[in-house]
């Protein structure tokens, strides 16, 4: 067996467990056999605030082992890298680390991670709650007429067929056509909505808009009259609120439309930075004097904003900017589209103008990646260390749930839990947004099919249709990942439909209409038990992260807080098992989808259970 001499993931080791404040002290201590005669032993430490090393001292035997204490105080904010050397008459070695926090005797290998964060921490309302998504066109269409709708708007009356996705004429998309969902049919779905446990809705952006997806902002100061107008807003704002929902809407401050009154390419509104060198948004973009300009990926109908435009700044943050105008309205709180793209500066002054309006109001961004380390233009992000974000959509947390639903190893899915578990503050991580779809990706139960509709044409995509065997075992095991969801670190993020069967590809297939009449009302009224029991047990939502085996297809973990634990067991395997729980959970009774009997769970394949424990 390989000698372990530090694993950042045991206490013995590392106290306390993943990220830390500023100001704290963090005691690490490293263990040695004795044979190697260590004379002394030192922390490197990396960061962006600079180089730095600590000296251990020497802390006890047992005749066979030795170990070295160090106890570090974390100093400024920062993401910090580090690894160990020693000293011997033969010279000086070092430990890297190996996997899975577990360091090993090398010259050179990974470092480990130590994220600091401000003391005053990240962290908003949305934790221990529901969050639901809501592409705005194609939830429900209230029938209320609209006005002044632009003209060269496809307006459609058949309402669950398929969103248009072949190119025109030109050979380009320009998603025109709308189902014509609104504001008002949302509000008039509150009712159900809240049947979820839901305490969010998220909404994909309303504002005016010259595409059905409304990521190529026209104007951001005007609701698009297809989805209401302000007064519909506001309404659905103070309804929601009447639930116990608060609403949280979709920045997009990286780029405007081509087709708005700020660049106004096509002369639509008069005024714009496009024709006009004396238009007052002139300053927000980079226009050569060939008429050419920097766009979001190429894209030419999505012109890249300077975010560091002293009047762009002020007209999305001022005191009488975008982000505060709204929530002054009623908006609980802004999740901000690429933030990975926005300069830290700038999702800093967003931070500052929406907590001046409201210090609990949630603000996530759109990363990828472990945003705790992510690197983007060559920096390394400050996302989560207390000046930013509170939380971001966990795509790492959709890869690691359904790679396992779909067969992958219960071990690897571990190691992405605790690995996120261990990178993020403890605040943020309970108010990621864990998603198994959204707009942007397949549907969960496509993708739990085992479809990769990565790189498939949008021909095969518009046939995919599951057969009714890969349906049963795709909602199979759809509840088994809804399940993980709902009892991992994080805030459930239910995206549109997925609760009603829905099915698809990538956008636009995953952006299909709600099924209103045709739902499958027996996962519905599951992903109603999974929030019920979910805000009936603190644990389930705010409880310490315990993992305990990741193994044969099945993994186990717990939630603990407040003397009582959620224990989850998730079996993968194509049979039943059962599961004989640790000492300290032998106590436990069923919760959901298992029975429980002398301390042991016994679950049926592709299943996952939950059993419930106090300790008082």
């Amino acid at each position: 067996m390989q000698f372990t001499p530090f694993n950042s993931r045991d206490v013995k080791h590392k106290e306390p467990f993943g990220a830390v404040r500023t100001g704290s002290t963090v005691r690490f201590t490293v263990t040695m056999p004795r044979d190697m005669r260590v004379s002394a032993v030192r922390l490197i430490v990396n960061s962006q605030s600079g180089d730095s090393r600590g000296d251990f001292y020497w802390d006890g035997t047992d005749g066979v082992t030795e170990n070295w204490t160090l106890h570090y105080t974390a100093g400024a904010p920062d993401i910090c890298f580090y690894h160990f050397e020693y000293a011997t008459p033969w010279g000086v070695g070092k430990i890297f680390l190996d996997s899975s926090g577990v360091g090993c005797f090398s010259d050179s290998g990974k470092l480990w991670q130590l994220t600091v964060y401000d003391r005053d921490g990240c962290g908003c309302s949305t934790a221990g709650g529901i969050i639901y998504q809501i592409f705005p066109d194609r939830f429900y269409y209230s029938g209320t007429a609209k006005k002044n709708v632009p003209e060269d708007r496809i307006l459609r009356d058949d309402w669950g067929a398929q969103p248009e996705w072949r190119p025109d004429e030109d050979g380009v998309v320009r998603n025109r056509d709308y189902f014509r969902g609104d504001l008002r049919g949302i509000e008039e779905k509150l009712p159900y909505i809240a049947s979820l446990g839901v305490t969010e809705i998220y909404l994909n952006p309303i504002f005016e808009s010259h595409s059905n997806h409304r990521y190529d902002t026209a104007d951001y100061m005007r609701i698009d009259p297809l989805l209401g107008d302000t007064p519909d807003f506001v309404s659905l704002c103070e309804k929601a609120r009447s639930f116990g929902i608060g609403i949280i809407l979709d920045g997009v401050f990286n780029h405007t439309g081509a087709d708005s009154r700020y660049f106004d390419l096509y002369g639509r509104y008069g005024g714009g930075a496009f024709d006009d060198e004396n238009s007052p948004y002139r300053s927000w973009y980079d226009i050569a004097p060939d008429g050419t300009y920097a766009s979001w990926w190429g894209f030419p109908n999505l012109p890249e904003v300077r975010e560091d435009d002293p009047g762009y700044i002020d007209f999305i943050t001022g005191k009488n900017g975008v982000i505060r105008h709204w929530m002054e309205l009623g908006a609980d709180g802004w999740r901000l589209d690429v933030a990975d793209e926005l300069p830290d500066s700038f999702i800093e002054k967003i931070r500052a103008a929406v907590k001046a309006q409201s210090p609990d109001a949630p603000l996530y961004g759109e990363v990828w990646e472990d945003a705790s380390n992510k690197t983007a233009y060559n920096v390394l992000r400050r996302y989560l260390l207390g000046k930013e974000l509170d939380g971001v959509t966990n795509y790492p947390f959709r890869t690691a749930v359904i790679d396992f639903c779909t067969g992958g190893a219960a071990e690897v899915f571990m190691e992405r839990i605790v690995s996120i578990c261990e990178n993020y503050p403890p605040d943020s991580l309970n108010c990621l947004m864990n998603v198994l779809s959204t707009h942007d990706t397949a549907r969960v139960l496509t993708a739990l099919a085992g479809i990769k509709t990565e790189g498939m044409s949008r021909e095969r995509q518009a046939q995919l249709r599951l057969t009714d065997e890969q349906l049963a075992d795709a909602l199979t095991r759809l509840r088994a990942a809804a399940a993980l969801m709902y009892a991992l670190p994080g805030v459930p993020t239910v995206y549109y439909g997925d609760e009603a069967g829905m099915q698809g590809g990538s956008d636009p297939f995953s952006r299909g209409c709600f099924p209103w009449g045709n739902e499958n009302t027996e996962l519905t009224d599951y992903y109603r038990l999974l929030g019920g029991i979910r805000r009936r047990l603190p644990q389930a939502a705010k409880g310490r992260f315990v993992p305990v085996s990741a193994m044969l297809g099945c993994v186990c973990f717990a939630r603990e807080a407040d003397g009582a634990a959620l224990v989850t067991v998730c079996n993968m395997n194509p049979h039943p098992i059962d599961y004989t729980l640790p000492e300290k959970y032998r106590g436990a009774v069923s919760a959901l989808g298992c029975a429980v009997y002398d301390g042991v769970m016994r679950l049926d394949a592709l299943t996952t259970g939950w059993a419930e424990v106090r300790f008082d």
